[in-house]
């Protein structure tokens, strides 16, 4: 079964996951480190995607973001793909550095923002990375750093994040500085990873009981936010994916696939052949992978486009995730 399309517009507040493919480390050290953090700035900054907070562990990111006039995709296919083309040449490799398929929870700005900043930012401390706040402070792989002047990256919204604790810097800093140590305690934050109104609603025995009743329940691990929040975001990502069907017809289908195969060095003949050969099937699951879950294009569409059966696509599908 493919997966849902991405939800995103211009402006979004973005929680993503990059992990390595079957746990990997994607750090190998702190050049590896500097070149991906050097990535995100450049990106972001050509992008319009505002980084809010992050934190660089061994095996996986977490960034906290404003999605650009482009998109969330966008940013996170010229960030991915150019970092593990890096990784792979320096290290003499080959092959996937990152799971297919980073997560992204669209998230509620006024309800969650400073709670993920500080669930971030936290993310040395509590997997021991560094052993004390003070460490912390100057941990050159966090955003945290940043907000407290020990570190300077000029593409992070520090101003942004600060001004949420005052308008004088130094007070809010030390607002900000409190803050992260009040969040000290709390642990792994489950809640904080998506479900929308089931949390909302006070959790799965609230919803059960209501489907109980046969109320109507929607629950989205895409979104972080409150019940109205979630429906609003349903609502919209509907309206916009009803928008792309009406207005894109055949043409801009055919022409991601007319640039994917140009980029794999396929001819569109062969990927609509039925062709087994590797490179050609690589080719056809990338597309494949990409349609359904950028655009979220149905499986039987993607066959009729790709010349396969939508078992054939459906097989491919599972293979990349």
């Amino acid at each position: 079964m493919p997966r849902q399309a991405r939800l995103d517009a211009p402006g979004t507040l973005h929680h993503v996951m990059i992990r390595g493919i079957e746990r990997a480390d994607i750090f190998q050290d702190d050049k590896d480190r500097g070149q991906f953090l050097s990535r995100v700035g450049e990106i972001g900054k050509a992008t319009g995607t505002r980084i809010v907070a992050w934190a660089l562990m061994d095996n996986h990111v977490h960034l906290l973001l404003f999605s650009g006039s482009s998109g969330l995709p966008r940013f996170m296919r010229r960030l991915l793909t150019g970092y593990a083309m890096w990784f792979n040449r320096r290290h003499q490799r080959a092959g996937h550095l990152f799971q297919n398929r980073y997560k992204s929870i669209v998230c509620e700005e006024d309800r969650y923002l400073l709670e993920l900043v500080r669930y971030i930012h936290l993310n040395p401390l509590r997997s021991h990375t560094v052993q004390s706040l003070e460490e912390l402070d100057r941990y050159p792989w966090s955003g945290h750093g940043v907000l407290v002047g020990k570190i300077r990256h000029d593409w992070q919204e520090k101003e942004y994040v600060l001004n949420q604790f005052g308008r004088v810097e130094k007070q809010s800093i030390r607002a900000y500085r409190k803050f992260i140590e009040e969040g000290e305690g709390l642990g792994r934050r489950p809640e904080l990873v998506g479900g929308g109104l089931v949390r909302s609603l006070g959790g799965w025995s609230k919803v059960l009981s209501m489907r109980g009743r046969g109320e109507g329940v929607e629950n989205d691990s895409r979104i972080l936010g409150s019940g109205d929040f979630v429906q609003v975001v349903i609502r919209e990502a509907e309206e916009t994916i009803a928008r792309q069907v009406r207005n894109r017809g055949a043409k801009p289908i055919e022409e991601i696939i007319r640039r994917m195969c140009r980029e794999s060095g396929v001819s569109e003949k062969e990927v609509s052949s039925g062709s087994q050969r590797r490179r050609v099937s690589a080719a056809r699951a990338e597309i494949a992978c990409y349609l359904s879950r950028e655009m979220g294009i149905s499986m039987a569409e993607m066959a009729r486009r790709l010349g396969v059966g939508t078992s054939a696509i459906a097989m491919a599908i599972r293979r990349r995730n």
